[in-house]
Parts: structure tokens; C-alpha cells; sequence
């Protein structure tokens, strides 16, 4: 049995959470909240109402449908006020003269003429013909009547009954009342419901013309992109162009605006259309608003393609179906035609599709070719598919140099007689040796008899920019940058030597870069090339750099392709490839073909030919006899001092002797038993001895290459 303990003293520490006693707090319930006004809640409720989006719509459907009845109405008028009098002739006549055209206005003038003097002849035939009408009333019926009786007569004759006289033409009194009667009931309901059916008529053709304002449209035709390509589409997208000259001079021309354009036609994925603008307004203003032509052809800027063709005051616009561009086109015919082959000379190499969706084919005849954009567009893969075309000509010899090494022409392996891959300055000096080699070559022929025959020699360079960036030198006395746009520049210099006279022996200089500026892509090497292709650009100043002027005022713009979404199309500027009366340029979508089907391609090629060794770096060992050299700069004199053999060999071939010294030269002369001896306490080179080496070496079969 437990105690209760009392304590009688004061607890003086402070009770813990277990110990202390529980206190009950007492919160007062918070005061009634005020109640809201009724005008606020009416208010509220107002506006929920008016804002809901069903009310929205209610609004919307009924000046929807209230304004296609009214502009219905306006519609049908202004067509039966067109039809009755020679207002439409007389806007026809004044956008003529709007737009300059003063044969037209001529032409439009007789037209009028003719339907004034057409019109008056009607006018005065009304004065004779209610005489004529009253005439042929009575003439018709009288005929009707003898018609008729006459037909009784017969029916009275046969049937022997007089009466059956009048028969056919009671009957016909008859039918004639049944007629009246039907009007008679019909009449009634006809007045009640004809206004109706009027304006039944009218809200149909509002509807089909969309007369209504587009806020009051409904969401899918208000919110559509990619509606079909009008007259009246066009016109509207030029007058709120925001070009002042040609907004008035479209107001002027009045509905009749349409007269500035050209047949509208189906081009490929797209429509086409020549627009002859007006008096005042020139051409560069409508290209300078692409974008705001785009929206207002309900299409995005990069589905419009503004050029100029040969007409004057003349811009084409070519409008793809929304959405069309981003569809991929077809493979290659090089990857679905296994039996393809080329030819250099009278052959095209399928590249792609133009906007039109037709083919696009490129001759590669003794054209020197530069391809440019920016990074990841498509450049390698447009650019090797040329020469996986090309390479089906067996007669066609390649020398490439990839600056990038990403291994993207392996497949060439075994095909090139040079393939140099790889992005370091070293890999800078062989290609530009491989170039300096070509020029050699070139050189070669053109010093051959006349009229002989050249294989094609297609010098290739990938990513030549880092070459035209390369800052080394040569070593020796020869202190020569391989890179720069100088004459000083080794790279610079040999490719401006193919592009001034390769293309007459079938030596021809390809190049891809990118991102182009005057420092990677010089002014004298761009402008050597035949054939000018871009990809997409960042700016205008890179599209002129790309293509040349004449090829962007004429409406070449890869700097509005979009990077990535457009990759591998292709701004090109050529004459080896079909490009539509008056432009300068065509714009050209690719065909994509991937490593694998590039490699099956290669393979064909190499099939053809009887087998290709592949260097892949420039052998220097055949290059220079040093032996040989120290003959040749000793000349007819019996002894030369080393000093001035190893000048005289420096000046011959700096890149293999500009750094010799005495000991170098002393090997080599030692090796051959030809040794330099002291000649009047100076160091000499006997001419004898180096003849007696040679002689002796050739005699062996021997020979010692450094």
C-alpha cells in the first residue's frame, strides 16, 4: 500500500517538462469577419462571367458569325457593283499606273472601253425591246393557242366528239391554274423565309473568305501556320511590309494589288511567285525584311527565299509548305546505285535536292572547289561525298589532307596517293608539302608537248583553316611561315599557284573550312575557286566572304541558315550546276551518306583500279643526293672550300642543308672516300674525289640517302 508524502516546504528549483503542472491556455475566438458588399460580389461575379472562357467563346462565335454575314453582304455587292459597272477596270487601270507599267494601263484602258461601249449598246436595245417583247408575247401565244386547237381538231376527228376541240386547250388552262395555286400557297412561306436564306447565302460567303476580324476567328484558323499561298496573301504580306513607298502604292492600286504579281506556280516543297514592285521601292527593301515577310506569310523565316532574278524591279520569292524543310530528302543515289560510275569530264555528281525538290547535280570539270560554314554542319560529309563520286572514275588521282584527323577519310585508304590526317603544325607541314608537290607536278605538265593528256589530280585539304593559322616556320635559313595569307606563306603560296593555272592540266585544288575570315580563309584563295559552296554562317560580312558579293546581293544568304536544324544545306555559287534563269545562287539540301556507306562506295572504287599504295607522310629521302649535290655546287672547278659548299648547298635546298655544318659535310664525303683535305691552310673539297665516289657508287649499285 503506497503513502501520499506531503512536503510542507517550497520547492526553489524549477519544475522540469515531466514535473511541471499542466497550464490551460484560453484563446479567444478570432472576431467574425466582415462581411464583403454586395455591389464587390456582384462585381466578382460579373467578372468571372465575362472573363470565363465560354463567354469568351459566345462573344467570339457571335461577331464571328454576325460579321460573316455583314462582309458577306459587302462581298456580294462589291462583285455585283464590279459586274455592272467598270469600277474593277478602273482599279486595274490605276495599279498599272502604280506600278509603272503604262502597256498595261493601255491594255486595262481598251478593256474598259470596249465594256463602256457594250454596255451602252444594251442600254439602248431596253428602248425597242418592250415593243419586241409585246410582240413575241403575242406571237407566242397566238402560235400556242393554233398549236393546241389544232391538236384538238385531230383528237375531235378521231374520236368523233366535237368537244374534244377545246380538250388540249382546257387542259392546259387547267395546268396553268394548278400553277397559280401552287404560287399562291408556296408565296406566303417563300416571303417569309427567303430573307433568311439571304442571309444564309451572304454568312456563306463570308464564312468561305473568312471576313471576320482574327481575334474572332476560331483557334484553329486564327492559330494555323502554313495556309495556303494566295494572291490576296501575298499582296497583304508586301503592304505591311513596313516599306511606306510600297504600302501607298498598293492602297493606291486598291483590291487590284495582285497585278504586281506573277503566276503563282508550285515549286517542289513550295510555292513560287515574281513580285514586279513598284515605282520607288527597290529591291534590297523587301530582302531586307525576310523575317517580317515570313510572319506575315504565316511561315518562319528560314521557309522564305528571297532572290533577285534578270527582270527589273523584280524579287522571287519562293515559300516552302510550313514544315516542309525539316523533312529529310532520300539517300543518295551513289549509296541505293551500286552500278554507278563517273566521268570527270562530261559527268555531275549527285549531291542533292534544290527547294524545288529536283535534283541537284554538280560537274566537277576543271573546277577548283571551296566549301565553308560553321563547325558540325555537314562541311566533310558534302564535301567527301563529291569525291566518293568522283573516285568512280578510275582515272582520277587524289591527294588529301585531313587537318582535323577525326579519321572521317579513312575509307580513302588505299585509294589517295597521299592521305595526310591530323592536326598538329607537323601534320600543317606535310600537307603543305603535298600541296608544294602538287605544284610540281603541275608544272610538269604544263611544260609537256602540246596536246598531251593529263589524268585529273584532285588536291584535297580538310579543314584548311588550320593550316592558313599555322605559325611555324621553316628551319635553316629558310625562315618562311608555311601558314599566313603573305606572299612569304609556303601553304598560301602553292595554292594560289594551282588556282592560277591547275585547272589547264586537270589540277585541281578542293578545300573545306571553316568559320571563314580573312585571316583562315584569305581574299585572293576564295576568290580562286570555280565553285563557292556555305553552309550555315553567323553574319553577312562571313556569307560575302564565303560566296562573293555578286552571289549575296542577289539573295545568297547562309548566314539566316539555322546551325543545326539546316545541316547540310548548301548555299552554292557556280557554273557547273543548274541554277534558275537570273539568280547567282541555289540553295541545295544534301544527301547525307554515313561512314559505312561511304566505305562500300570506296571499296567499289577501289575495284576498279589496279591497287593504289597510300603514303601517309611526305618521304624526304628520295628528295636530295647529298653526294650528288656536292657535285653539282662544285661545278667545273678542281676544288671549292667547305665553307662556301656548304653556302652554295644551303641555297639549293635550304630545307635539307640549311642547318648542315663542317661535320656534316665531312661525314658524308668521308663515307664516300672523298674526304675534304687542306688546301693552303684551308679546308677544300676536291672535285675529283667526288667524282671518283660517284662513279664508283653507281658502278656498285649503291646509293646513300640522308
Amino acid at each position: 500500500m503506497s503513502e501520499n508524502v506531503v512536503h510542507l516546504h517550497k520547492a526553489t528549483d524549477p519544475p522540469t517538462a515531466d514535473t511541471a503542472p499542466t497550464v490551460l491556455t484560453v484563446v479567444p475566438d478570432a472576431p467574425p469577419a466582415r462581411p464583403v458588399p454586395l455591389w464587390v460580389r456582384s462585381g466578382r461575379a460579373v467578372k468571372t462571367v465575362a472573363t470565363h472562357e465560354t463567354t469568351r467563346a459566345t462573344v467570339r462565335a457571335a461577331a464571328r458569325h454576325g460579321l460573316y454575314t455583314f462582309n458577306g453582304g459587302r462581298i456580294v455587292a462589291r462583285r455585283a457593283w464590279d459586274g455592272r459597272t467598270g469600277s474593277r477596270y478602273e482599279r486595274m487601270i490605276r495599279a498599272a499606273e502604280a506600278a509603272g507599267n503604262l502597256e498595261a494601263a493601255e491594255e486595262w484602258e481598251e478593256r474598259l472601253q470596249r465594256f463602256r461601249a457594250a454596255r451602252h449598246h444594251r442600254r439602248m436595245d431596253l428602248l425597242h425591246s418592250p415593243v419586241e417583247a409585246a410582240k413575241g408575247v403575242a406571237v407566242g401565244a397566238g402560235m400556242s393557242i393554233g398549236v393546241l386547237v389544232a391538236l384538238g381538231v385531230v383528237m375531235a376527228i378521231n374520236t368523233g366528239h366535237v368537244g374534244d376541240v377545246i380538250t388540249p386547250l382546257s387542259a392546259t388552262v387547267d395546268f396553268i391554274a394548278l400553277l397559280i395555286r401552287i404560287v399562291q400557297i408556296v408565296w406566303g412561306p417563300a416571303l417569309s423565309i427567303g430573307p433568311f436564306l439571304a442571309l444564309l447565302a451572304l454568312w456563306s460567303v463570308g464564312r468561305k473568305q473568312h471576313a471576320a476580324p482574327a481575334w474572332a476567328l476560331p483557334a484553329n484558323v486564327r492559330n494555323t501556320e502554313g495556309e495556303p499561298i494566295t494572291p490576296s496573301i501575298v499582296v497583304k504580306a508586301l503592304r505591311d511590309l513596313g516599306v511606306p513607298a510600297l504600302a501607298r502604292a498598293i492602297k493606291e492600286m486598291g483590291d487590284a494589288g495582285a497585278s504586281m504579281l506573277g503566276p503563282i506556280r508550285i515549286a517542289g516543297c513550295g510555292v513560287e511567285v515574281d513580285v514586279t514592285l513598284p515605282s520607288g521601292v527597290a529591291t534590297n527593301e523587301v530582302q531586307a525584311k525576310r523575317r517580317k515577310l515570313a510572319e506575315n506569310l504565316t511561315r518562319h523565316e528560314h521557309e522564305v527565299f528571297i532572290t533577285i532574278p534578270q527582270a527589273a524591279r523584280t524579287v522571287r520569292l519562293w515559300v516552302a509548305d510550313s514544315g516542309a524543310l525539316d523533312e529529310p530528302i532520300g539517300p543518295s543515289p551513289l549509296v541505293t546505285d551500286d552500278t554507278m560510275t563517273a566521268d570527270y569530264t562530261k559527268g555531275k555528281a549527285p549531291w542533292g535536292q534544290d527547294l524545288r525538290g529536283d535534283a541537284a547535280a554538280l560537274s566537277l570539270y576543271q573546277r577548283h572547289l571551296l566549301i565553308t560554314g560553321l563547325s558540325n554542319q555537314g562541311k566533310t560529309v558534302a564535301l567527301r561525298s563529291l569525291a566518293l563520286w568522283l573516285s568512280l572514275d578510275k582515272s582520277v588521282q587524289f591527294l588529301m589532307g585531313d587537318l582535323k584527323g577525326a579519321g572521317d577519310w579513312n575509307m580513302f585508304d588505299g585509294l589517295a596517293t597521299t592521305l595526310i590526317q591530323g592536326p598538329t603544325d607537323e601534320h600543317v607541314i606535310q600537307v603543305t608539302e603535298m600541296v608544294e608537290g602538287a605544284v610540281d607536278e603541275m608544272n610538269r605538265r604544263l611544260q609537256a608537248p602540246p596536246g598531251t593528256v593529263f589524268p585529273p589530280l584532285i588536291v584535297l585539304v580538310d579543314e584548311a583553316q588550320v593550316a592558313f593559322m599555322c605559325p611555324a616556320k621553316g628551319t635553316g635559313k629558310d625562315k618562311r611561315p608555311y601558314g599566313g595569307a603573305k606572299a612569304d606563306s609556303r601553304y598560301f603560296m602553292a595554292v594560289r599557284k594551282i588556282h592560277n593555272q591547275g585547272r589547264a592540266v586537270n589540277v585541281l585544288m578542293w578545300q573545306g573550312t571553316q568559320d571563314p575570315t580573312n585571316e583562315n580563309l584569305p581574299k585572293l584563295v576564295r576568290e580562286g575557286a570555280h565553285t563557292r559552296a556555305s553552309l550555315a554562317l553567323g553574319t553577312e560580312s562571313q556569307a560575302r566572304m564565303a560566296l562573293g558579293d555578286k552571289a549575296v546581293d542577289g539573295g545568297a544568304a547562309p548566314n539566316l541558315l539555322r546551325p543545326g536544324l539546316d545541316r547540310g544545306t548548301l548555299v552554292v555559287a557556280s557554273d557547273g550546276i543548274s541554277i534558275p534563269a537570273g539568280q547567282s545562287s541555289i540553295t541545295v539540301r544534301t544527301h547525307y551518306v554515313d561512314d559505312d556507306a561511304a566505305t562500300a562506295i570506296t571499296d567499289r572504287a577501289k575495284a576498279l583500279r589496279d591497287g593504289v599504295t597510300t603514303l601517309h607522310a611526305i618521304d624526304h629521302s628520295a628528295e636530295h643526293d647529298p653526294l650528288a649535290d656536292i657535285a653539282a655546287v662544285i661545278g667545273d672547278a678542281p676544288r671549292v672550300r667547305t665553307k662556301d659548299v656548304l653556302a652554295r648547298l644551303a641555297a639549293r635546298n635550304s630545307d635539307a642543308y640549311g642547318d648542315w655544318s663542317f661535320l656534316d659535310l665531312k661525314r658524308v664525303l668521308d663515307d664516300a672516300d672523298a674526304g675534304p683535305y687542306k688546301s693552303d691552310g684551308v679546308m677544300c673539297v676536291a672535285r675529283d674525289r667526288v667524282a671518283r665516289a660517284l662513279a664508283n657508287r653507281d658502278g656498285d649499285g649503291s646509293a646513300s640517302a640522308e
